[in-house]
């Protein structure tokens, strides 16, 4: 037999197992957890400063026609009740996608800054570690922002409560850093998405598209208070933590929050393997 033939014969199994391999790729499901159910606030903890854990304090933070509620109705007026609610699985490497939008008018007395003004934390302490009086969790903050009906102000921002990030081989060290996204004006749903690599880098995402990018999440710096102060260790690397929403005195809405976990299983040859995982455990079932 010739050695063309010979080689074509040898490489025909291999073809078809990688065709085979190609196509469970092609088919695999993503499996999006979703955080928020759309009924109730099962698997969230709620901190408002001031207020003990799991004290919701005039109702800030409720579900109501399949919409998760940042909300301000019972509020005559805001004495610095900065509020967050904490979804009570951590996680390392994921994606994280929501849709939010602003809605109605700031409570009396809500900071100038916090005009439309929410976030998700990521890599956040957990709530049960916040103290009484604490205002923000440590953490990475993905900054959502709503115009305000002119000028420019973008969305998907950094904030560094607690914390600092590097960006172009530096250590950045700045509160917050905005990002390149357009202004979302008005009462509009917005789809935002962040992909997170544990203590490696960052990614903000806007309709698809990247408008921010940083790394080595860690501790260090200021602009939190209230803390623990042995949690804090300058310069330590955040690989791990808690998703968190905030309520800074602007009425905010979510009706979509979902995350796909990047840890598994990355051996092939296991049943339940994913080719999108990016960290592997000790997971794998044959």
């Amino acid at each position: 037999m010739k050695k063309t033939a010979i080689a074509i014969l040898f490489l025909i199994p291999f073809m078809a197992c990688s065709q085979e391999s190609s196509q469970n790729v092609e088919n695999e499901e993503q499996e999006w957890i979703q955080i928020f159910n759309g009924k109730d606030l099962t698997g969230w903890d709620i901190k408002i400063k001031g207020y003990e854990l799991n004290e919701n304090y005039k109702n800030t933070f409720y579900v109501e026609d399949g919409i998760m509620k940042v909300s301000y109705d019972e509020y005559e007026t805001f004495n610095q009740e900065f509020g967050h609610m904490f979804y009570n699985q951590p996680f390392s490497y994921y994606r994280l996608r929501a849709e939010y939008r602003f809605v109605g008018e700031q409570v009396n007395n809500g900071p100038g800054w916090a005009f439309r003004n929410n976030g998700f934390m990521l890599h956040s302490q957990s709530a049960q570690s916040m103290g009484l009086d604490q205002d923000f969790p440590i953490s990475i903050e993905a900054q959502l922002l709503g115009g305000r009906g002119e000028g420019e102000r973008t969305t998907c921002n950094l904030c560094t409560p607690g914390t600092n990030v590097v960006m172009d081989g530096k250590l950045e060290t700045r509160h917050c850093i905005n990002s390149t996204s357009k202004t979302y004006h008005g009462d509009g749903w917005v789809e935002v998405e962040f992909h997170v690599y544990g203590d490696e880098k960052i990614v903000h995402l806007i309709e698809g598209d990247t408008v921010l990018y940083y790394e080595k999440p860690q501790m260090g710096g200021g602009n939190v208070s209230g803390y623990d102060e042995s949690l804090m260790v300058d310069g330590k690397l955040l690989s791990e933590g808690y998703i968190t929403i905030q309520a800074e005195s602007h009425p905010t809405e979510f009706r979509k929050i979902e995350v796909l976990d990047l840890v598994g299983c990355m051996d092939p040859k296991a049943s339940n393997f994913k080719s999108y995982y990016v960290k592997g455990d000790d997971s794998c079932v044959y």
